[in-house]
C-alpha cells in the first residue's frame, strides 16, 4: 500500500516547487495588501468559483467571516457559490453562466475585492463575474492553472498555478489563500 504514496506525493511536491517561485510569492503578497487595504476602507472580498473551486470559495469566505488563527472581529467577505436560491434562480432565468454576474452586480461595490478562481481560468460564470467586477470598480484576482486560459488576460492579479492536474492546482490554491488569510489576520490583527 505504501509504494502508492510516493508517485503520488511526488505528484503534488513538484507541482508545490513549480508554482511557489519568487514571482508568485510577490503576486500573493499584491493579492494580501490589496484585501488589507480593501478590508481597512469598509470593503468587502467577494469569491467565486464551480464545483471543487467554489467550494474553495467557501471555505475561505468561512476564514474571514468566522476566523482563521487569531480571535478577532469578523471580516466580511461573501461567497457566490453560498447562497442556492440566488444559484438556481440565476441560472433558470438567465442561464448558468450568468449566476455569478448577476450576484456580482448586486452585491458587489467600488474597492471590494472579488477573489475568481477556476482550474482551467476558461470558466465562462466566472469570467463573466470578472467582467461584472471590473465594470464595478471591483479589483479581481484569479486563480487558475495550466495555461491561465482567458482568465490570464481579464483578472488585474493572477496566481497561477504551474500544473495540468487538477487535483494539484486545487491544492496550490488552498496553501495558497490560507496564507493569504495567515498574511491579513496578522497584519491586521497580529
Amino acid at each position: 500500500m505504501a509504494g502508492y504514496f510516493g508517485p503520488i506525493l511526488a505528484g503534488h511536491n513538484e507541482a508545490f516547487q513549480k508554482t511557489f517561485d519568487p514571482q508568485q510569492i510577490e503576486i500573493l503578497d499584491t493579492i494580501a495588501r490589496a484585501i488589507i487595504h480593501a478590508l481597512k476602507s469598509g470593503h468587502k472580498v467577494l469569491l467565486c468559483g464551480n464545483g471543487g473551486s467554489g467550494t474553495d470559495a467557501l471555505h475561505i469566505a468561512a476564514e474571514f467571516v468566522g476566523r482563521f488563527e487569531i480571535e478577532r472581529v469578523s471580516l466580511p467577505a461573501i461567497a457566490l457559490t453560498a447562497d442556492t436560491a440566488a444559484i438556481t434562480a440565476i441560472g433558470n432565468d438567465y442561464g448558468y453562466d450568468r449566476v455569478f454576474e448577476r450576484q456580482v452586480e448586486g452585491l458587489g461595490q467600488k474597492g471590494d475585492v472579488l477573489i475568481a478562481l477556476s482550474t482551467s481560468g476558461k470558466s465562462p460564470n466566472v469570467l463573466k463575474a470578472i467582467a461584472a467586477a471590473k465594470q464595478k470598480g471591483i479589483l479581481t484576482v484569479g486563480f487558475t492553472g495550466r495555461d491561465g486560459g482567458a482568465m490570464a488576460g481579464e483578472a488585474d492579479h493572477l496566481f497561477l498555478v504551474r500544473s495540468q492536474k487538477t487535483t494539484h492546482i486545487q491544492e496550490m490554491h488552498m496553501i495558497a489563500l490560507h496564507g493569504i488569510c495567515e498574511v491579513v489576520e496578522q497584519i491586521l490583527f497580529g
